[in-house]
């Protein structure tokens, strides 16, 4: 549709300014109410062409002829690719053996070319350097995730040294020890030997005293002298200090001891075009939706739904319990919180593992094989609403302890790869606290039900803001629109809970409302998912009940 005439932006006449144009000058390519066609034809009448404002750009404009003035072209010679008016070829001064095209069928066949080229270019060429704007933005917001990663590896690594480096320094402690005790062994028994001969030396000294004061003759002749022996003096122990001599290292033999670091590798790869095939197995909207079963859960406040198949259905609501079904309402296996109070949300990952969030603790927790662990811990955030991605990482809504702020983080196990929070202009994407339903969609939209806003909020891959829903006007639904659960279909349809209202909005990729489902006496609704086959599953909030909703037909093209 022409920009300039629309149900909703009348076309005005070009001259007057005020009055809505109901022609239009297709030679001067402006709109003309009726009074004022008279004004603008006067006085060269012969070159206007006046039509309807519905007509409008519909007569062809022909080029002038070069060689015969006041005549247009309505030919064009093939060969040369020159336009001719009808004197030229009746001239005969062109080459005759050439084909000659009447230009009117070369427009029209040019029309449908160009036609073409805008279609593919806006739904295939366009759409493929928007994914890949796309997939680089990504890659720029999870740089920091990603060395992240990296630090902490090292840090092990310098942990892991430290430790072998601290043992090392520990045993040679332990070998200057040992050698201090055999040093002092070698002492002490050398001064032991001394000590000996000190006393014996006393003794012989003692008894030379009394002899000297003796008269008795046989004592006296007797005497041996032992001074020879006493002047022989003990040797000289000299034992040297063991030293320590530490090894000068460089630094880049430091650096290979610790480990090494890759250069950052860059490699262009040729990208192919591909035009994509339309899906061949499309599901539509059916006209009226049904129940196909109803689980009783038991719970009397329902809040969360999640599962990969029918077999294993996982709720949640206002008790420390979650519970598992199947889409026969068995009950499969129960999972009891530790800390006693009710699970915020559920999710469950593409390995089957279950998570949910705490806000008591401010704690995201996986139960794998019967056994729960911490994988998330926050500090001055609150952990909300869980959605676990395609690609296996894991999307958290949260807010600040003063509830102020919120943001959605994307987590890869427990670091950070990227936070949304403020759109281009600095402004915050969500409103500052309470719940905020987290869904991604096939093209890797991020939704969320922002419901304090009253809002669905889109955004692409990388965080950048797309739409906001924020209801369709409606006689019926009178009430508030306040998105609870949010969710998406093998179609990128997204569909919200309309608490207050009792119905499912159903929107389309670009969030363009497309229909409710409002036939399924639903009370209450609140949690959201759809499975593998396109099943809905809904949280009736008051009444405890997970209803299953058939809303797709599947069609052959």
């Amino acid at each position: 549709m022409d920009p300039d005439y629309s149900a909703q932006d009348v076309a005005r006449c070009d001259l007057c300014k005020t009055a809505i144009a109901q022609s239009y000058c297709d030679f001067c390519h402006v709109n003309l109410c009726k009074p004022c066609i008279g004004e603008h034809i006067s006085p060269d009448y012969g070159k206007h062409i006046i039509v309807s404002i519905h007509q409008r750009k519909s007569t062809l404009i022909y080029p002038k002829c070069e060689t015969h003035e006041n005549k247009t072209c309505k030919y064009q010679c093939k060969d040369c690719n020159s336009f001719l008016c009808s004197r030229c070829l009746a001239s005969k001064q062109h080459n005759q053996e050439h084909e000659f095209l009447e230009l009117e069928e070369v427009f029209s066949s040019k029309k449908e070319h160009i036609k073409g080229d805008t279609k593919e270019l806006e739904n295939q060429i366009l759409p493929a350097y928007e994914e890949i704007a796309n997939e680089l933005e990504m890659q720029i917001t999870s740089l920091d995730g990603e060395y992240k990663k990296l630090t902490t590896e090292m840090s092990k690594q310098r942990e892991k040294i430290h430790k072998e480096i601290d043992n090392a320094f520990d045993q040679m402690e332990k070998d200057i020890g040992e050698i201090k005790v055999k040093h002092h062994s070698i002492l002490q028994k050398h001064l032991d030997e001394i000590k000996q001969l000190q006393s014996l030396m006393k003794q012989t000294l003692f008894a030379l005293n009394e002899m000297e004061e003796s008269n008795e003759v046989s004592s006296t002749i007797l005497y041996s002298s032992k001074i020879e022996e006493f002047s022989k003096l003990p040797p000289k122990v000299n034992i040297s200090i063991p030293k320590f001599i530490p090894k000068q290292m460089k630094r880049k033999e430091l650096c290979s001891l610790i480990g090494k670091l890759t250069p950052l590798s860059t490699k262009l790869e040729e990208r192919v075009f591909t035009a994509k095939k339309p899906n061949k197995s499309v599901r539509e909207l059916l006209d009226e939706p049904e129940v196909l079963n109803t689980i009783k859960t038991g719970y009397e406040y329902l809040r969360s739904v999640t599962c990969l198949n029918e077999e294993h259905i996982w709720t949640s609501g206002k008790i420390a319990v979650i519970k598992c079904f199947n889409s026969q309402s068995v009950l499969q296996k129960t999972i009891r919180k530790k800390s006693g109070d009710w699970p915020d949300d559920i999710a469950v990952h593409r390995d089957g593992a279950l998570l949910y969030s705490d806000l008591k603790t401010s704690t995201v927790y996986m139960v794998k094989n019967d056994q729960t662990e911490k994988i998330i811990r926050l500090q001055g955030w609150e952990p909300k609403n869980l959605c676990a991605t395609s690609s296996g990482d894991l999307l958290v809504t949260m807010f600040s302890d003063d509830e102020t702020q919120s943001k959605v983080v994307r987590y890869s196990g427990s670091i950070v790869k990227q936070t949304i929070q403020f759109d281009d202009k600095g402004q915050p994407l969500y409103s500052g606290s309470d719940m905020k339903y987290i869904s991604e969609n096939r093209n890797l939209d991020i939704c969320v039900a922002d419901w304090k806003a009253g809002a669905v909020v889109v955004v692409n891959q990388a965080g950048k803001l797309r739409f906001r829903y924020t209801g369709h006007p409606s006689s019926t639904k009178n009430k508030p629109f306040k998105p609870n659960g949010i969710t998406t279909d093998s179609q990128s349809r997204i569909l919200t809970a309309d608490h207050y209202n009792h119905c499912i909005h159903i929107l389309d990729t670009d969030g363009q409302f497309l229909r409710y489902i409002d036939n399924c006496d639903l009370e209450y609704p609140w949690g959201l998912c759809v499975d593998s086959n396109d099943s809905l599953f809904v949280c009736e909030y008051s009444k405890g009940n997970v209803k299953i909703i058939r809303y797709l037909k599947k069609i052959r093209l």
